[in-house]
């Protein structure tokens, strides 16, 4: 091979990489929420674990924490123990926090009883995809938090692990307002 054909094929595959990182930013980034997504949010009764179910309309007006996540996403429950730290961090305050699953309520169940959170774990199942979409969650990945103030206005949306530190400090600008 010479040195033309060689500097030619690493093009190539630059090319290729650069397009395919594109590609991968674009399925895995945001897109705009949808205005009404936290008011069908709060429109919902949805069920825990044991089939009991839970308004959130209650909640309107209450600066919201709320958690996409799975028993089967190793990500999500490792983040877990930060959100129910977070949750009695601010037990004092408005925030509620919430755990939507996109699980089934057996799976939910017996990792609520294995691992005891704070905060309410709430099962959604795979309709709680469409919700997350509703909030710009369009590659459907998980976890994928929510901040909202008490306004109903989605202030951040954190696609992935989050970071405890920004996700307290978000806490704090929403509970400021």
């Amino acid at each position: 091979m010479n040195r033309r054909q060689w500097l030619g094929g690493g093009a190539a595959a630059l090319a290729a990489g650069a397009l395919g990182a594109w590609v991968a930013s674009k399925h895995y980034s945001l897109a705009q929420a949808d205005q009404a997504a936290t008011e069908l949010l709060l429109a919902l009764d949805v069920p825990d674990a044991e089939g009991q179910p839970h308004p959130l309309a209650p909640w309107r007006g209450h600066p919201l924490l709320v958690n996409f996540w799975a028993t089967w996403c190793p990500p999500c429950v490792d983040e877990m123990p930060e959100l129910s730290g977070l949750q009695r961090e601010f037990s004092a305050t408005p925030l509620k926090v919430v755990g939507i699953g996109i699980d089934s309520a057996a799976n939910i169940r017996r990792f609520s009883q294995k691992s005891p959170m704070s905060y309410p774990l709430l099962v959604a199942g795979a309709s709680g995809s469409e919700l997350a979409r509703r909030f710009g969650n369009g590659s459907g990945a998980l976890p994928f938090t929510v901040v909202i103030d008490h306004q109903g206005r989605v202030r951040r949306r954190i696609l992935g692990r989050f970071e405890l530190a920004s996700l307290r400090a978000s806490v704090k600008d929403v509970l400021r307002t």
